[in-house]
């Protein structure tokens, strides 16, 4: 897989901030340039700032989220919370009714022709 230009800058800044944060040091812009500079890559000047200040107290619920955006609930939380919810009002499920449809019925075949039903 190869990024370039703006998609390995931000690639390459968001595994340094990974690595400094699972090393329990501190991410910032000049903790994350060092750390580039280190392995041999380069990123434009103004990225390490700006994930120093996106990630700033926060990489842990980043890391622990399950996709980008805002970081969802924890997990055990919403799930007890769900399991509660479910158990105070059992009744409140409304029966949904199915009603079957033959998808042939008064049709036409799948060649055209009306011998739909079967």
């Amino acid at each position: 897989m190869a990024f370039v230009g703006g998609d390995k800058d931000g690639f390459v800044c968001s595994l340094a901030a990974m690595a400094l944060y699972d090393g329990d040091a501190e991410v910032t812009a000049d903790q994350l340039t060092a750390l580039i500079n280190a392995t041999g890559n380069s990123v434009e000047p103004y990225w390490p700032s700006l994930f120093a200040s996106a990630v700033a107290g926060k990489m842990g619920e980043i890391i622990a989220s399950r996709g980008a955006g805002a970081a969802p609930a924890p997990v055990a939380a919403a799930g007890a919370a769900a399991g509660a919810a479910e158990a105070d009002a059992p009744a409140a499920k409304a029966k949904v009714e199915v009603e079957e449809v033959d998808a042939l019925e008064g049709g036409m075949d799948m060649f055209g022709g009306d011998a739909g039903g079967g």
